[in-house]
């Protein structure tokens, strides 16, 4: 689990491929601090798992599922990636419940500079138009992002000079292929939707409150 705050900016300095998958080697500093063979890391908000490290890189694998669903199917040599370690119970939520599972992935159509920050326009799937919500949360390469305008297929999200500096927002060229995960929340309440729908009406509704005196 994590939160969509970015520790570091990364980059990709090795990819091989093997069989089903890729290796990916990734050049940081902060992340490693404690990080150990096994534990989890979110690149770019994939969440995927150290497999080897040394005093400035760390090793995961990339299956052939993740490669096809995700952006980390163009990483090369020199690709910036934001990295973000997994949130502990100590830690305060600065961002939004982030699980590191891309639900889709979306089209930098640009980003304009506005006042002192940038205003990022994304396109986005047709399949996960009905998670998104204006003022809703939305991670964006494992960033945690608010939704400030929203159309039928795209949305803005407003940057900080802060986050445009320390992510890598301000590599990425237009037309960029960048990872999507909505709100976990929203997707729980659909699914309890669908299947209170599926089910006898055994749940408090308007009607039932009237024959009650509310």
């Amino acid at each position: 689990m994590f939160t969509g705050i970015i520790e570091e900016l990364g980059s990709i300095r090795q990819v091989t491929t093997v069989r089903d998958g890729a290796r990916l080697e990734v050049s940081a500093r902060n992340v490693l601090e404690d990080l150990k063979s096994g534990d989890s890391i979110a690149v770019n908000g994939v969440c995927l798992t150290a497999v080897n490290q040394g005093p400035d890189w760390f090793a995961a694998d990339i299956s052939a599922e993740t490669l096809q669903r995700t952006s980390l199917k163009q990483a090369c040599v020199g690709t910036r990636v934001n990295l973000e370690r997994p949130l502990t119970l100590s830690s305060r939520l600065g961002g939004h419940i982030v699980q590191g599972h891309v639900d889709g992935t979306g089209q930098l159509i640009e980003a304009r500079p506005v006042g002192e920050g940038w205003v990022v326009s994304i396109g986005f799937p047709a399949e996960i138009a009905h998670y998104l919500v204006e003022k809703g949360s939305i991670t964006v390469d494992g960033i945690s992002l608010t939704i400030a305008a929203l159309s039928q297929n795209r949305f803005e999200v407003a940057i900080i000079p802060h986050t445009w500096q320390v992510t890598n927002l301000s590599t990425l060229d237009r037309g960029a292929i960048v990872n999507l995960e909505v709100d976990l929340i929203a997707k729980y309440v659909e699914r309890m939707m669908q299947v209170k729908s599926n089910q006898p009406q055994d749940y408090l509704t308007l009607e039932k409150l009237a024959e009650m005196g509310y």
